[in-house]
């Protein structure tokens, strides 16, 4: 009982799915038409001509009527002329649309991707959500238009063989008794298998572009580490699911094809038993019996691609309910009403507990910090004490599971993202460039109406400008995806010129100058502590000589402020902050 209800509430999700699926072919609608009108054409010339054998044996050889004889190969010509014609419009129309359809579905699941919290991005490989791009939209223009045009083209061929038939010989026709229920019964039972094999197939694709990916991304370490034998036996598992899933829905196709075509063995046999009883002999010319024998004959195809046409409309359909769900999940959620140009920046972070939903690791733990505005605040304290996750929650990418922050004294989700964001410059430990030019890589997104002017002084300002100067072509050059063209200290020094050029009053570095050299670090420093002296700072720092003069220190340890206070009072205190000092320095005159 339970399992009819499941089924019947599966197909009324497929339904649902396939006619949302066909909304993104309506900006195409007179591209359709034609191509709707070339699928009925195509069938119908088929079946004229089918219907033509009669006239062919009957007429042209055995009465050899001259009427015939002459316009005979004119009406073939035409039909196949028509049909030619009819056939390009339908396979070209469809490709078009399909065409049309996988790219509008793409642009919509890239459009979510780039509204979707991080939350989202932290529950499911990134090879999984490439995979929506690349293969499993692909998929959709199956469903879309291909198996349409089959559903449409062939259904129609067998209708049309099936007048012929009927009109020819009522009789003969009772041979399709064996062939209708043998059809039905396939139908059915291939269209649920293929239906469960769809949707594995759909996830081991994706588990076959995040092992891709990550071994591309990783290509050092798997040399260095030699995982080369690792990652091969890894790929060779998913690889080997993806076939396995893949064999099984051809063997399902090549067993179904088989059947019909075995049955329709029958069918012809019994036509041709039929057609030879005594009775039948008296009644039925040569030209009646070829022109039902050869109906059937072009039935059988249509019919074993009817079957087959469920294999790329269950994968497309599967494809539509993933790609539906990605463009279905709700956007990063922003409630706030209020906009501002700039603010002060003072922040207040006020019992703050942070626990990530996706392994319920408990980040943060009541954390109280005011920063005032102006001001440089340092974070310290070991790998996993939360300082990242602190300053993740500024611009919003996660929210505190409770607490509040204030900006400026209002809370702030009262602040809409957009606004809110505008105030924060970045720059991360991990940067991030992209595959453009040097320019294009400062002046990125809102501020790409830069001037050169402006870019160069940020340039400059990160101790940029002196190795972008050497460059073949300055700031237009490419610089290679990922900036791979680069090294990790010139990489650093253009994340932090664009967080200079963004000019905002809140600024984070997230131990923004660790891929750079001793005179390059000195020189950004200073650059650094320019930029400061007018901005409520975040530093998130473990080499502490970076941050001796911020105005306030604050030591994380396990989700929690353990100790604040300005570098002197700390070391004085004589405290955890005291002891990382001490250890540091200890290393360093080692080191020398």
């Amino acid at each position: 009982m339970s399992t009819g209800k499941a089924n019947s509430v599966w197909d009324a999700e497929s339904w649902q799915s396939y006619k949302r699926l066909l909304g993104y072919t309506r900006r195409y609608w007179s591209i359709g038409t034609i191509a709707i009108i070339g699928m009925i054409i195509d069938p119908a010339c088929l079946s004229l001509f089918t219907n033509l054998i009669r006239p062919l044996i009957d007429d042209l050889f055995t009465l050899k009527d001259p009427y015939t004889i002459f316009w005979m190969p004119i009406w073939i010509m035409a039909i196949f002329l028509v049909r030619g014609v009819s056939s390009y419009a339908t396979d070209y129309g469809i490709a078009y649309i399909g065409r049309g359809v996988v790219q509008s579905i793409r642009k919509d699941v890239f459009a979510s991707y780039l509204r979707l919290p991080a939350t989202f991005f932290g529950r499911e490989p990134s090879g999984q959500q490439i995979s929506r791009i690349t293969y499993t939209s692909e998929q959709v223009a199956q469903a879309s238009t291909d198996a349409l045009k089959v559903a449409v083209t062939e259904g129609l061929t067998v209708v049309g063989m099936l007048t012929v038939m009927l009109y020819q010989s009522a009789y003969l026709t009772l041979a399709l008794l064996v062939l209708v229920p043998c059809v039905v019964l396939i139908v059915t039972v291939v269209s649920r298998r293929y239906r469960q094999i769809s949707k594995r197939l759909q996830g081991n694709m994706g588990s076959v572009t995040s092992v891709v990916e990550e071994v591309v991304g990783a290509n050092r370490e798997v040399r260095i580490y030699g995982g080369q034998a690792r990652e091969a036996g890894r790929f060779d598992d998913v690889a080997d699911r993806a076939r396995s899933l893949n064999l099984k829905i051809s063997s399902t196709s090549a067993l179904s094809s088989a059947t019909i075509q075995t049955t329709g063995a029958f069918a012809l046999a019994l036509l041709v038993y039929l057609g030879t009883r005594p009775r039948a002999l008296e009644n039925i010319t040569p030209g009646v019996f070829f022109a039902v024998l050869t109906a059937m004959g072009a039935m059988l195809p249509s019919l074993k691609r009817l079957t087959s046409v469920q294999s790329s409309l269950q994968r497309g359909l599967a494809a539509c309910q993933d790609l539906f769900a990605i463009i279905d999940e709700p956007p990063e959620r922003d409630v706030g009403t209020r906009e501002v140009a700039r603010v002060e920046g003072d922040i207040r972070f006020e019992g703050i507990h942070l626990v990530y939903p996706k392994n319920n690791h408990v980040a943060l733990r009541g954390v109280d910090l005011h920063c005032r505005p102006g001001t440089v605040t340092a974070l310290v304290g070991r790998s996993g004490s939360g300082k990242s996750s602190l300053v993740s929650l500024l611009p919003r990418f996660y929210e505190p599971t409770s607490g509040r922050i204030l900006l400026d004294g209002a809370n702030y989700e009262e602040y809409t993202l957009a606004s809110l964001r505008r105030q924060i410059a970045w720059v991360g430990q991990n940067v991030v460039l992209f595959d453009d030019t040097v320019a294009a890589n400062i002046a990125y997104g809102e501020l790409a109406g830069a001037s050169e002017e402006d870019i160069v002084a940020a340039a400059r300002a990160a101790n940029a400008l002196e190795f972008i100067e050497r460059m073949p072509e300055g700031l237009q050059t490419q610089i290679g995806q990922g900036g791979n063209s680069l090294s990790g200290g010139q990489r650093q020094r253009i994340a932090i010129a664009r967080a200079i050029l963004k000019n905002s009053p809140i600024l984070v570095l997230d131990e923004a100058t660790s891929a750079l050299d001793t005179e390059s670090e000195r020189l950004i420093q200073d650059a650094l502590q320019r930029l400061m002296r007018d901005r409520t700072t975040l530093v998130i720092a473990h080499r502490l000589s970076t941050i001796e003069h911020a105005d306030q220190i604050a030591v994380m340890d396990q989700g929690r402020i353990v100790e604040l206070g300005t570098h002197r009072g700390l070391i004085d205190q004589g405290g955890q902050y005291a002891a990382l000092h001490r250890m540091q320095f200890h290393d360093q005159v080692v080191a020398d």
